[in-house]
């Protein structure tokens, strides 16, 4: 048989009583705070602030190399422009704005 006897003074008993009633209030105004419509909705906010700066520095980073490779392309390790590249590339969009300028210009005549 388990021994049901109890050693504690009726004022430890009552200590523990109100320390045990302390621990369950403030357990209880935490689930509340959790459970706040301001903190779920805080929490999602911050969620979606993560994943939008997440998504953001991932672009940042592929414009990023993107810009790089096209410099690499575009200027010599040196640092000197490479004629040989810039040159056509600059034809092609000269050619490709006088094309659409001709366009937009036949559309409105």
């Amino acid at each position: 048989m388990a021994d049901t006897s109890d050693t504690r003074t009726p004022a430890q008993i009552e200590a523990d009583i109100r320390r045990r009633r302390e621990t369950l209030a403030e357990t209880l105004d935490e689930i509340g705070a959790r459970v706040h419509p301001k903190t779920i909705v805080g929490d999602a906010k911050a969620k979606v602030v993560s994943n939008i700066d997440h998504t953001l520095g991932r672009a940042y980073v592929g414009v990023n190399r993107v810009v790089t490779d096209v410099k690499g392309q575009l200027v010599g390790e040196n640092g000197t422009p490479r004629l040989e590249r810039i040159v056509p590339v600059a034809l092609v969009v000269v050619g490709v704005v006088g094309l659409l300028a001709l366009g937009t210009r036949r559309r409105r005549g």
